[in-house]
């Protein structure tokens, strides 16, 4: 099983999203990490024939994008994916299940397999407007299986999401990660740093890291520093070093950074973590050392 991607380009009058990407993905959890505005659903929407590209191509197992046989390879969950409110969880599946070309008989047995896997089975009866966004995202992820795909394609399946029913909903990625090419895009680090096999960072169209967790955060390693200074010295680190946290304590400032060597007296090098990273190449205050 082999998605390839080869120089895939998105460009839109002046701005290119996606700059001439090539990957090749196997079974597993991806996790397209980046900020928003970084060309991640654009380079999704192509992967899914949603999207036309500028240039380059798309295949799974050598068949192209284009081709109904990949998209039968297919599951997707767009951002905001469409739904009928006044639809029953199980009806909604059905219907849906219609329009994918499976049997009365099939769609049944498929709507109450997904609805069990994604925990809806004890609501499969109640409309989906009662549903929490937790619980819809849920039953994205089950419109999106109706077809057994081998892709599995999730734009922002958290976003907006509490802790309680981002820690499920990981853990069903991370189960279904086994037999698929899931590519989860999130500009939410944790969901990433928990289930993805592989990381991909994505910033102005470009993958700038890819690897296991431990490889690409080599990057900054020896790098974070955590220190306590007073308000003279706050300004002057804010202004010159990328910042990952701030904490105001009784009489001084608790900062959290990355630089090239140890930024002042006080500074002490702790574990870098995938957070880290991430507020390296794309926080918006600091500079880049």
């Amino acid at each position: 099983m082999e998605l390839v991607i080869d120089r895939l380009t998105k460009q839109y009058k002046n701005k290119i999203a996606v700059d001439r990407i090539s990957l090749t993905l196997k079974e597993g959890v991806y996790g397209l990490l980046g900020a928003n505005g970084s060309g991640k659903t654009s380079l999704m929407r192509m992967i899914c024939g949603v999207l036309k590209p500028t240039s380059g191509e798309v295949k799974f197992n050598g068949i192209d994008v284009s081709e109904e046989e990949y998209r039968d390879s297919l599951g997707y969950l767009p951002q905001n994916f469409g739904y009928y409110p006044e639809f029953s969880a199980y009806d909604f599946l059905l219907y849906l299940a219609s329009l994918k070309g499976l049997t009365k008989h099939q769609a049944k047995l498929k709507a109450t397999e997904l609805l069990e896997l994604v925990g809806l089975s004890e609501s499969a009866k109640k409309k989906i407007k009662t549903f929490s966004g937790g619980m819809k995202q849920r039953l994205g992820i089950a419109q999106a299986m109706l077809n057994d795909p081998k892709i599995l394609v999730l734009d922002e399946p958290t976003a907006g999401l509490d802790p309680n029913e981002r820690i499920r909903f990981r853990n069903l990625i991370s189960r279904l990660g086994k037999d698929k090419i899931v590519l989860l895009s999130t500009h939410i680090v944790s969901d990433v740093e928990y289930i993805a096999s592989t990381i991909l960072m994505m910033k102005d169209g470009q993958i700038i890291h890819k690897g296991r967790l431990d490889e690409i955060i080599g990057v900054i390693e020896g790098k974070v520093f955590e220190c306590s200074v007073d308000s003279k010295r706050v300004n002057y680190l804010i202004d010159n070093y990328p910042i990952i946290n701030i904490r105001e304590e009784s009489d001084k400032t608790f900062l959290r950074l990355v630089a090239e060597k140890p930024p002042c007296e006080t500074a002490v090098t702790v574990p870098a973590v995938l957070e880290d990273l991430y507020l390296y190449y794309f926080n918006e205050g600091g500079k880049k050392r």
